[in-house]
C-alpha cells in the first residue's frame, strides 16, 4: 500500500521527468535529406532573427503580427529559406487565427509529419526542399479539402502576379 509521502514523491518525479525531458515524441523514422542544406551560421544570417528561429527551430510567431497574414493580392507565397513556391493566394483565406491560412498547398511543395510537442498531436508542415518549419495543418478548413494550413508569415516571401 503507498502513503501519501510516496504517492507525492512519485508525482513530483514524473513531473520533473517532463520538465527535463519535454513532452515531444520521438522521432519515428530517420531525419529525411533536403536539396537546399547550409550550416546553422549561414541559415542565421540568410534569414534574420525572427525567420531562422521559426524555420529553424520550429518557433511560432505572434497572432496577428504577419504582414502576410492581411496580404489578398493575387499571387505566391514561397518559402523564405529556400523560395520555393508553397501556396497559391487563390488558396488563401481568413481562418480568423491570426496567421496567413491556405486550404491547399501547391504540388510537390511540402512534406510533412507528426509533431507531439506541448503535449499535443499535431501535423507539422515544412517546406519539402529545405525542411524549414511553416506551420501546422488541421482538419477544420473550408470546402474543397476541409484543411487549414496554418503558416508562419514570417516563414514565407509573397511575390504579386497570376494566381
Amino acid at each position: 500500500m503507498t502513503n501519501r509521502r510516496e504517492f507525492l514523491s512519485l508525482a513530483s518525479a514524473g513531473t520533473a521527468s517532463i520538465v527535463l525531458f519535454g513532452c515531444r515524441a520521438a522521432p519515428a523514422q530517420p531525419p529525411e535529406k533536403f536539396e537546399v542544406t547550409m550550416t546553422d551560421a549561414e541559415w542565421r544570417k540568410k534569414l534574420g532573427p525572427a525567420a531562422y528561429e521559426v524555420l529553424r527551430h520550429e518557433d511560432t510567431e505572434r497572432p496577428f503580427s504577419s504582414p502576410l497574414n492581411d496580404e489578398h493580392r493575387a499571387g505566391t507565397f514561397s518559402c523564405k529559406g529556400c523560395a520555393l513556391a508553397l501556396y497559391s493566394s487563390a488558396t488563401k483565406f481568413d481562418s480568423g487565427t491570426g496567421w496567413p491560412s491556405f486550404w491547399k498547398p501547391l504540388p510537390n511543395a511540402i512534406r510533412t509529419r507528426a509533431d507531439g510537442s506541448l503535449g499535443m498531436s499535431r501535423t507539422e508542415v515544412h517546406c519539402r526542399r529545405c525542411g524549414g518549419h511553416l506551420g501546422h495543418v488541421f482538419n477544420d478548413g473550408p470546402k474543397p479539402t476541409g484543411l487549414r494550413y496554418c503558416m508562419n508569415g514570417v516563414a514565407m516571401t509573397f511575390a504579386p502576379g497570376k494566381a
